[in-house]
């Protein structure tokens, strides 16, 4: 939703904001769900059985056929492989190793190239994001694409826990579905073609948590898809409150790593043990948490390789190694051999679980820690990533310095000017309220140890929601 769009929706009463979001829904779900999805979901639960041998040759075939459509139809790869003969580089294209690593700057900087010239883009579901690095990324998935994405979401973060989508359910999200200066409920939309009670988490706050608590009873929310930190917030008011519910069978978490104290906060607030899962708009790699407290590869949405962090070579087996993957799902904008910026602990193995499937186990996925922003209202705001969509920026950071003071760092491409200053400063208000901006640009924007830098850092020492 663009500016101007958003700020028409803010100005609308909240009966007119949910028939918007119900109108989003059936757009949504058109896109996600049809009349072959179940067979996509029992499809995926009979190959949680299959052999690491079955895997791998299933993966093995359906590589070949990725990088064959890559090197054929893919202008930016067409055009790598056209360099290399005539640099004289006759190695196969056939073979993985032989492709280079893919970065997300080049990704980014010409999305459409990594389409495949068979494809119509004007047709296909667009993705906005930018991550946890603060880059922007547009990505297009066909309509198969979207479906078979959304059957293993279905049967691995759902299903392996008895909810599904048919079930009234709540996210806790970034979108601003309301205001920032609201001070009243709702927080929240109902879309109710996908049963979804949406609920802004810029507006989670010890004020305002009463009002979710309700809202979750209201809607009879059956389990609850957040961001780890969110739904901690939640929990620790539930607890404070003494408020219990039965209806909540399952949080299943997003974004950011789920940590130790956070299973604590929630499974005590909330009377459900959450479940973690692992993935990224590139649909390149992902994971999920089985009910034994495992976390399983899924296989047909990625091909991993594990590199050492200075060098382009296999990482040993239980070191951490950074996460290059090749995209097996999405053969009309593939990406072979990307480096997603995150680190995995120690190789996938093959599966010993109790819970008897024969998916791969992974260990901790590293990386996506950033801090929270709190407004000077005392709402804790989780999402500011589309502060710098469609802006001439190539990366940028948030840091709090104050309550009330925002400091942006970010690499101006040529073509910023004072004009995009204004909006940067108009979208911060418009989550966090009455704020000072202050805007920093940057050559570069530095590093941590791992290579990565923080999207959004608080240096306030403010954390208590008033």
């Amino acid at each position: 939703m663009n500016d101007h769009l958003l700020k028409l929706y803010h100005h609308l009463p909240s009966i007119a904001r949910t028939i918007v979001a119900s109108a989003r829904g059936y757009y949504l779900r058109s896109w996600r769900y049809g009349a072959e999805s179940e067979r996509l979901i029992e499809a995926a639960i009979e190959r949680e059985s299959w052999s690491a041998e079955k895997w791998q040759k299933w993966q093995s075939e359906r590589i070949m056929e990725i990088l064959h459509r890559a090197a054929t139809r893919v202008p930016y790869y067409r055009r790598y492989w056209e360099e290399q003969r005539r640099n004289g580089n006759r190695t196969s294209s056939d073979q993985l190793q032989n492709w280079p690593i893919l970065a997300k700057e080049s990704v980014r900087e010409n999305p459409l190239a990594f389409v495949a010239d068979d494809c119509d883009p004007r047709v296909m579901f667009r993705e906005h994001t930018s991550g946890t690095s603060g880059k922007a990324l547009d990505l297009w998935w066909s309509r198969e694409t979207v479906r078979a994405w959304y059957a293993l979401f279905e049967t691995r973060a759902r299903r392996w826990h008895y909810v599904s989508r048919d079930l009234p359910w709540g996210i806790l999200g970034g979108q601003p579905i309301a205001p920032a200066n609201v001070r009243k409920p709702p927080f929240w939309v109902w879309n109710a073609p996908m049963h979804q009670l949406y609920l802004s988490a810029n507006h989670l706050s010890r004020h305002n948590a009463p009002y979710y608590l309700e809202a979750l009873e209201q809607y009879g929310i059956t389990h609850l898809i957040s961001y780890p930190s969110s739904a901690a917030m939640l929990a620790a008011e539930a607890q404070r409150l003494k408020w219990t519910t039965s209806k909540i069978k399952v949080v299943i978490t997003n974004a950011e790593p789920l940590t130790s104290q956070q299973r604590d906060i929630i499974h005590q607030g909330l009377g459900c043990h959450p479940r973690e899962t692992y993935g990224m708009a590139e649909i390149v790699a992902a994971a999920s948490e089985c009910q034994q407290g495992n976390m399983h590869l899924w296989p047909e949405v990625g091909y991993l390789e594990r590199l050492q962090n200075q060098a382009d070579q296999p990482a040993q087996e239980n070191e951490p190694g950074r996460l290059i993957c090749t995209g097996l799902l999405n053969a009309d904008m593939p990406l072979i051999r990307y480096q997603v910026g995150d680190r995995i602990g120690a190789a996938p193995q093959e599966s010993a679980c109790p819970c008897h499937r024969t998916l791969p186990l992974i260990s901790r996925i590293e990386g996506r820690i950033n801090d929270v922003i709190i407004a000077p209202d005392g709402r804790h705001v989780y999402w500011l990533n589309p502060v710098f969509y469609g802006l001439p920026i190539y990366e940028s950071q948030i840091i709090q310095e104050r309550v009330d003071l925002i400091r942006i760092r970010f690499v101006p491409a040529s073509q910023f000017n004072d004009s995009h200053r204004r909006i940067i400063t108009e979208r911060l208000r418009m989550r966090l309220g009455k704020i000072e901006v202050m805007l920093e640009p940057v050559t570069e924007i530095p590093r941590e140890a791992n290579g990565k830098f923080r999207a959004v850092i608080s240096s306030t020492q403010t954390t208590e929601s008033r």
